[in-house]
């Protein structure tokens, strides 16, 4: 008795798992949102602001080159997923078959009662009955409302949360968000309540991707056919429908043909047939064989490992293979790019254009000639408060301190998230270069900064100067 008690506790393992991993997965994609560091959350993409927000640190619109590298992780990551334990993210991870365990396993069979256990997947409610009817409507009425919950909690990754509720309030000018919510809502009732499983074997694109990622060493559910018996012939036809014909054929053939492995399955598959795109590796039909097959001492007919194991007995799954080690080395590639390019990242942006007249010249008292560049500065706070800003020239080596600021003659204040237009003269009264033939172009670098975080916020710019050539300089006197 001890040992078949074990054995049921051992078949609920992977449901109860991936229990946790739903609980845990549903927490952290409703609280992050609300989590922020000095007003930055870990992950926001603000078309509203045109911010995006990662890892708690803002970034403008115009470093979006960081997305392309999250898009790369988050493909290659799901990828590597699948060359090593097949399609574990379908059954562990994806938001669609965490809402249908939701709908069907908590609200239809626990809450309800609408199903007699959590095992029969196969089989719907019946709906003639008066009783199981209105706890429809009950269990329809239950998930539109944990749908406007999925729907909104999905946006605040795009509207924050402090925002999007304060947008609810003003309907004219946010029927879009709205709109957007409402049809978030409808689509996830339709598809969680009467698409099913359909999206998943049918709409997404991810089943048919994942064949060709496959190979030997892929771990996935597998039924052991050189215990169990064949079940399926090679045309994929059920040959047996009890344990009696398989062994008439197949003496050693363990199979009790309970059917146990096909009514748990969510995408009503039998395992039994072998490798199907339908399979999400949601590992129930290896607790329910678990369950079985502990009852008689053996163990299970259906487990998580691989062909090359399983199917072909050629030895052991090879876990840390070459195809699996570069996809690690490619997201750690990538998890560093992204740190890098983070953590150099500019705390304002300053775009320098320079006026299309090259230089004006004015002829002083002491009998000097003044030689000023005029350029447009372009700057934007890209800080959370509102900051004075100022910059400094740094000229080539034996030209320090004779390029001068003109204009402003000060700091001047920029307030977050606003480009600031400022006209900016450069100035020298001093003779840089003597050039009969032609206007000397010389390379300068300004220093941008903001007042008492000089060493945080700065960011440097390459720019030039023009200095005319003698003969201007003559004349300007």
């Amino acid at each position: 008795m001890g040992k078949k008690n074990k054995a049921i506790e051992k078949a609920q393992a992977w449901r109860i798992k991936r229990y946790y991993i739903f609980i845990a997965i549903t927490v952290i994609t409703l609280v992050l949102p609300w989590i922020t560091v000095n007003d930055n959350h870990f992950f926001l993409l603000s078309f509203d602001k045109l911010k995006l927000h990662l890892a708690f640190v803002q970034f403008d619109m115009q470093e979006l080159y960081l997305m392309p590298f999250l898009l790369m992780f988050m493909f290659l990551g799901i990828f590597g997923m699948t060359v090593l334990g097949g399609r574990v993210f379908c059954g562990w991870i994806c938001p669609q078959t965490i809402f249908r365990v939701i709908y069907r396993d908590l609200i239809e069979t626990k809450i309800l009662g609408l199903r007699s256990r959590i095992k029969n997947k196969q089989k719907e409610p019946d709906m003639t009955k008066a009783q199981n009817k209105l706890k429809k409507v009950i269990a329809v009425l239950l998930w539109i409302a944990l749908s406007l919950l999925a729907s909104s909690n999905l946006l605040w990754f795009f509207v924050p949360p402090e925002d999007f509720f304060a947008y609810l309030g003003d309907f004219d000018n946010h029927w879009t968000l709205f709109g957007t919510v409402l049809v978030m809502t409808l689509f996830l009732v339709y598809d969680i309540i009467f698409l099913k499983e359909d999206y998943c074997i049918y709409v997404c694109p991810y089943s048919r991707v994942q064949s060709v990622l496959y190979d030997e060493h892929t771990i996935m559910a597998l039924y052991d056919m050189h215990r169990g018996g064949n079940i399926y012939d090679k045309n994929k036809q059920k040959q047996f429908t009890s344990q009696k014909d398989i062994q008439v054929q197949e003496p050693h053939a363990e199979c009790t043909t309970c059917e146990s492995c096909v009514t748990v399955c969510p995408t009503h598959i039998d395992i039994r047939k072998g490798l199907q795109l339908e399979c999400i590796n949601c590992l129930e039909c290896v607790d329910a064989c678990t369950t079985v097959m502990g009852k008689l001492g053996k163990p299970s007919l259906v487990t998580w490992s691989s062909d090359f194991e399983i199917v072909e007995q050629k030895g052991k799954t090879q876990y840390f293979r070459t195809k699996v080690l570069a996809y690690v080395v490619l997201l750690v590639g990538i998890m560093f790019a992204l740190a890098y390019m983070g953590g150099t990242k500019e705390h304002m942006l300053l775009n320098i254009n320079k006026e299309t007249r090259l230089y004006s010249t004015k002829l002083l008292p002491d009998g000097k000639v003044r030689v000023d560049n005029a350029y447009e500065f372009l700057l934007q706070n890209t800080q959370n408060e509102k900051m004075k800003f100022y910059f400094e020239v740094i000229a080539p080596k034996g030209m320090e301190g004779k390029i001068i600021i003109a204009k402003p003659s000060k700091e001047f204040t920029a307030v977050p998230n606003i480009k600031k237009k400022k006209i900016v003269v450069l100035r020298t009264t001093e003779v840089l270069v003597k050039d009969d033939r032609k206007d000397t172009i010389i390379p300068i670098t300004i220093r941008a900064y903001a007042i008492g975080h000089e060493e945080e916020i700065v960011v440097f710019r390459q720019s030039t100067f023009v200095f005319p050539k003698t003969e201007i300089l003559k004349a300007a006197k």
